[in-house]
């Protein structure tokens, strides 16, 4: 693992509202370019863009250079979700983490924290700032999208593993990223392809799927909503639906950033084009607009904020807490007992 380095001081330029990803794992001249537009407030590593934790972390410096209060992500949540694979802890999948809750309740809890600091350890000393993570979905047995990246199939069970994994991103410096608001476990069809549309009625999904939302709202710094239609409460999908993000805030009591889902997915396609996507979000409440894998679309929606004034809520994601250093001893023993542990169990997931 690479040690933490001194974070750049903050930069006066606010950060925009668009978070963009990289053709591969070095900057390009036109990257360089991009990242100078002031509606580009993040960055979104993919796995073209690793090759091991000590890359990462040059990328990160050099993406900082040139604009040095950028945030930087990372879908980075163990099992078949973690694009750093090199020079990092390979996690299991949360579904593995969760196994043994019912008989184990408070070994499992702690587990999920140290689980949690881990990773946010190990993010951070890449360069990284979020890791969206962690998946608040519960499990409905259909979703092949979320399926083991899900703690479980029990409400209760993920908001309790779930908030003990943000104890220890917390505990790391880590903000923490609850998806896929309301809830993504209930739908066969993936929002990657296609809109997926959930009809259970609105008490269904607050005596299941939001349990964990709900629970944990006031202790997230962001939320992504899921490209899904739940169509008995709003026939949009929810990450354009001022309905849904409107609960979220008001009912829910959530007080962080809003990052859409990618605006490029299909799920995200019926509102119309990528400047039409990104408004919607937009007026819906979204404060970041993450476009990835399609260039062209991420020039339409950036020539479309050029007016948007920045959401404050932005700048407070990197700068909200002071982070530890992994090469204290402390920090370093607890490091190695748990990579030991954590890498034997993604082992024993595989063979499941």
């Amino acid at each position: 693992m690479p040690g933490n380095r001194p974070q750049p001081q903050s930069h006066s330029q606010p950060l925009g509202p668009v978070m963009l990803d990289l053709e591969g794992p070095r900057l390009t001249a036109a990257e360089r370019a991009l990242l100078r537009r002031p509606e580009v407030g993040g960055v979104i590593l993919f796995a073209r863009n690793v090759e091991s934790a000590p890359q990462v972390r040059e990328l990160c410096d050099a993406i900082r250079h040139v604009r040095p209060n950028v945030l930087i992500g990372i879908d980075q949540e163990g099992g078949r979700v973690q694009r750093i694979r090199q020079g990092v802890t390979r996690l299991p999948p949360m579904r593995r983490l969760g196994r043994d809750a019912a008989s184990h309740p408070e070994v499992i809890r702690r587990l999920c924290q140290d689980t949690g600091w881990l990773l946010g350890m190990e993010m951070a000393a890449c360069g990284i700032d979020i890791t969206f993570a962690p998946v608040l979905d519960v499990d409905g047995g259909t979703s092949t999208v979320i399926g083991d990246r899900s703690f479980s199939s029990y409400p209760e069970t993920v908001a309790a593993l779930a908030g003990a994994f943000i104890d220890g991103l917390h505990e790391a410096g880590m903000v923490a990223v609850g998806k896929h608001f309301p809830g993504h476990g209930g739908v066969a069809a993936d929002s990657h392809l296609e809109l997926p549309v959930d009809t259970r009625p609105l008490e269904a999904l607050r005596a299941h799927d939001l349990v964990p939302f709900e629970r944990l709202a006031p202790r997230l710094d962001a939320v992504m909503p899921a490209h899904v239609v739940y169509s008995a409460f709003d026939t949009r999908p929810a990450g354009f639906s001022p309905a849904w993000l409107g609960m979220l805030r008001e009912s829910l009591g959530f007080k962080g950033v809003i990052f859409s889902d990618d605006l490029s997915m299909a799920g995200a396609a019926t509102a119309g084009s990528p400047a039409e996507r990104a408004q919607a979000a937009l007026s819906a409440g979204c404060d970041m607009l993450l476009v990835c894998n399609d260039r062209q679309a991420a020039l339409e929606v950036l020539d479309s904020c050029r007016e948007h004034p920045p959401a404050p809520r932005l700048s407070k994601l990197r700068f909200a807490r002071a982070r530890p250093r992994l090469e204290s001893l402390p920090a370093l023993s607890r490091w190695r007992r748990l990579h030991a542990h954590l890498e034997a169990m993604g082992a024993d997931a595989k063979a499941d």
